[in-house]
């Protein structure tokens, strides 16, 4: 197979950015592709592999955050070959670029996976803020409006995980009521 390019071979930009400004963004950008991959396939393994009697509120939880993980990466990606360059496409090389883990092979208790799920959302967060800044340092306005939107729904997401992981739940006190019930 002959190649065409090296992805990180910068082909020019269509709307005028600078090129420097390209270079850095795309560095930028290949980190969070990478790292919302890693989530990408760190919710769907929470998803295949959830039980109990939450089940089926984590099990479509778990669903609708992969789903926009999904389509976050594909705007990424997008935004790369918009700035000039290819994205990063090869798996060895989002486990290198990305700055969350996946978590090793194996079941484990859901509670802490989505505890894991939250720190890694808390992880994008602070670099997806780190992003915005260094776009608007260099005028690349579109980019930063994409990763604000995108930090919404990142911080959403962690949120949402705190929820799941709260002490607190109807159950637990239908069972604290009904044992205070019997000692009455």
């Amino acid at each position: 197979m002959k190649k065409i390019r090296d992805h990180k071979e910068y082909e020019g930009n269509p709307v005028g950015l600078d090129d420097k400004a390209c270079e850095v963004m795309r560095k930028h950008l290949d980190r969070h592709l990478a790292s919302l991959w890693i989530q990408y396939f760190q919710y769907h393994k929470h998803h295949w592999l959830v039980e109990g009697p939450q089940f089926r509120d984590l099990h479509l939880f778990l669903e609708n955050n992969y789903t926009e993980i999904h389509a976050q990466a594909d705007a990424v990606a997008e935004r790369i070959t918009l700035l000039g360059f290819d994205p990063t496409t090869r798996m060895e090389n989002y486990v290198k670029l990305a700055y969350i883990e996946q978590e090793p092979e194996g079941v484990f208790r859901i509670r802490d996976g989505i505890k894991a799920d939250m720190e890694n959302e808390k992880a994008m967060a602070v670099e997806f803020r780190k992003s915005i800044k260094v776009a608007l340092e260099h005028g690349d306005f579109g980019t930063k409006s994409m990763l604000e939107e995108f930090l919404f729904k990142i911080e959403d997401r962690a949120h949402h995980c705190e929820h799941f992981l709260g002490e607190d739940s109807l159950s637990v006190g239908f069972l604290h009521t009904e044992k205070e019930a019997r000692n009455n």
